[in-house]
């Protein structure tokens, strides 16, 4: 249970205006301490705005939020020893080489690990002697990454950390998150790439117009989601499309037998397959929504929010 774990970050009801212009309107968030929390929406949600308010870079308009316990408005000196930050568009000293940018970085937090800051340099294949202005941005964005992932920072808040990265470095950053969050770090992870977030979260927010519409471990979120099923069997399935939580129904003849194709809800499915066997069954293929799925579900306007504890 939520209530039981230790929670590094902690939102309630949190809004944000800039004048006429409402970025939050409730948004809950809770991250506890070791795991690795996705948080999804579109452009406009209110992500960066949310991230803006725990970083203490703005005050909230209302509502509560806290980092390991503490305001980050009036506590930002304090926290910011034992966060590290890595914005989707990193900029840099023009003129200093990445390797003194690692140095300039590494003195805002609150230490790092020499040692683990050469083998980053190496696994994310950067050139550290290169100025930053002749820098792509996937390697500004290396830079940054080596910064914060070298630290000995208990909690990371990654903001579109990949973006400029090749598939390859793209697996780089997974591969370090993982080894980071099993050393005991937390991680909010705001990413565009929900494969990205489907391989490496624990548990998931997806927020839209400023407000949770979807939390939960993506197996919780998996179970009040649609499963599509496609089967084959021997004769029409009479019924099938009144049977509870089944929908998008669609029948045809495939020869001497009957392509079937339907979602249930996972909640439903022993019933759905009940009607199928009575007529048959000759092969069946489930599958599970994946988190492209359920993100495009949490943004249908007819959806009702949804949120899933786990």
């Amino acid at each position: 249970m939520e209530s039981e774990r230790e929670m590094v970050i902690e939102a309630a009801a949190l809004s944000k205006r800039f004048g006429e212009f409402v970025a939050l309107s409730g948004l809950d968030l809770s991250v506890a301490r070791g795991e690795v929390h996705g948080f999804l929406g579109p452009n406009g949600a209110g992500k960066s705005t949310t991230i803006r308010i725990l970083l203490g870079l703005v005050r909230s308009s209302g509502g509560t939020a806290r980092l390991f316990g503490r305001d980050p408005w009036t506590d930002a000196v304090a926290l910011h020893d034992r966060l590290a930050y890595v914005p989707g568009d990193v900029s840099l000293w023009p003129a200093l080489t990445g390797g003194e940018c690692l140095d300039v970085l590494a003195s805002v937090h609150g230490g790092f690990d020499p040692r683990r800051r050469v083998e980053l340099i190496e696994r994310f294949e950067l050139d550290p002697g290169k100025r930053s202005r002749d820098y792509s941005k996937g390697n500004r964005q290396k830079v940054a990454l080596v910064a914060a992932l070298a630290t000995r920072s208990e909690l990371l808040i990654l903001d579109e950390p990949t973006s400029g990265l090749d598939p390859l470095m793209e697996q780089v950053f997974q591969d370090v998150v993982r080894e980071r969050a099993h050393d005991g770090a937390t991680v909010l992870l705001s990413s565009h790439i929900l494969a990205e977030v489907e391989a490496l979260a624990d548990r998931v927010s997806i927020i839209r117009r400023g407000r949770t519409v979807s939390c939960g471990t993506l197996e919780d979120m998996r179970r009040r989601a649609a499963t599509r099923v496609r089967a084959v069997t021997d004769a029409a399935p009479a019924g099938l499309s009144d049977a509870a939580g089944v929908t998008a129904v669609h029948v045809e003849r495939a020869g001497e037998r009957f392509a079937v194709s339907f979602h249930v809800d996972a909640d439903d499915v022993r019933e759905a397959m009940g009607v199928l066997t009575t007529v048959g069954l000759r092969s069946i293929t489930a599958t599970p929504p994946s988190l492209d799925e359920m993100f495009l579900r949490s943004y249908d306007e007819s959806a009702e929010p949804a949120v899933v504890r786990g």
